[in-house]
């Protein structure tokens, strides 16, 4: 059974960091690839980053620069380093998993719809 555990959110104010853990298991797929992804009130979920088995990793436009993903296999756990953070990046963070045959690099893996397991959430909130 696949289960994805996310820790590390919390309050903070303009400009300062976080790391955001995601602990994973149960997942074989050769093809796989986890993902972040947020959804603030009202709007719809975004992908901020994914990485691949290969550590191949995609970032979107709007955290490039600002956020970075990387995997600890022998932890089984990737995190997603934010720096420079901004009020605009509250939102609820979830990390998921899915299978990407062709890599990540047709930017399928910035939709949610695309990723199989969830896990619940973990919270972000930066205020001015």
């Amino acid at each position: 059974q696949v289960q994805l555990v996310e820790s590390g959110g919390g309050s903070v104010q303009t400009g300062a960091s976080l790391r955001l853990s995601c602990a994973f298991s149960g997942y074989t797929n050769r093809y796989y690839a986890i993902g972040w992804f947020r959804q603030a009130p009202g709007r719809e979920r975004e992908g901020v980053a994914a990485i691949d088995i290969d550590d191949n990793t995609e970032h979107s436009g709007s955290v490039k620069g600002r956020f970075a993903i990387s995997k600890d296999n022998a932890k089984a756990t990737v995190y997603l380093q934010m720096n420079t953070l901004k009020p605009e990046d509250t939102a609820m963070y979830y990390c998921a998993a899915g299978v990407f045959l062709n890599g990540l690099g047709d930017g399928s893996w910035s939709n949610w719809s695309n990723f199989r397991y969830w896990g619940q959430g973990t919270q972000v909130t930066v205020s001015s």
